[in-house]
């Protein structure tokens, strides 16, 4: 892998891995536009659906999450990188957000589908938000409030489930070249 001074970090959701067409195409973009790649991993005893009503389960995947974050980004020397790009999805733009927050990284965040967890960690300006209108998982209120209270560039994607997917395969392929315009738009700032 080639040294640049651009790094994009990929943290996926519970169950939205980076072969699933947000990251994947997200990071091919960053890839693309010379960022050297990382992604975090972890493995969540619990599956998604069987923690969304559970606060407590909630907490549990939170800090299991960040902890392998920790683990994980421990060696990568982020003073060294002009641009860090966090790319998150789920549960996983809450562990980006915390994890720049708590080591002061300023990087900069593409939010898919957040969860209310992300906004309590999210620095003012810092990123762009991608939230699906039938999302059940963070209130299409709560998601507006929150972007406009920390000036983060929201887009509304009418109709979108968790994953920006509407249950109409050709709806959803149709809407894809304006999200990677957004985010390619982000990218080059």
């Amino acid at each position: 892998m080639v040294k640049t001074d651009k790094i994009a970090i990929i943290f996926p959701g519970m169950g939205y891995h980076s072969d699933k067409p947000l990251l994947y195409y997200a990071k091919r973009l960053a890839r693309e536009h010379g960022y050297e790649l990382l992604e975090v991993s972890y493995v969540f005893n619990k599956r998604a659906r069987d923690v969304m009503n559970d606060d407590d389960a909630k907490r549990e995947a939170f800090k299991y999450a960040v902890d392998e974050t920790a683990k994980q980004l421990e060696p990568v020397k982020f003073a060294e990188y002009k641009d860090v790009l966090f790319i998150g999805k789920s549960i996983g733009t809450a562990v980006a957000a915390y994890y720049d927050k708590e080591n002061g990284i300023n990087a900069r965040h593409i939010v898919f589908t957040p969860v209310p967890e992300t906004f309590a960690h999210l620095r003012n300006k810092s990123g762009i938000v991608f939230h699906g209108t039938a999302d059940p998982w963070c209130e299409n209120d709560l998601t507006k409030a929150k972007c406009e209270e920390l000036g983060l560039r929201l887009y509304e994607i009418e109709d979108a489930n968790h994953s920006l997917e509407t249950g109409d395969a050709l709806t959803d392929i149709k809407r894809m070249p304006e999200l990677l315009s957004h985010i390619t738009e982000y990218i080059n700032r």
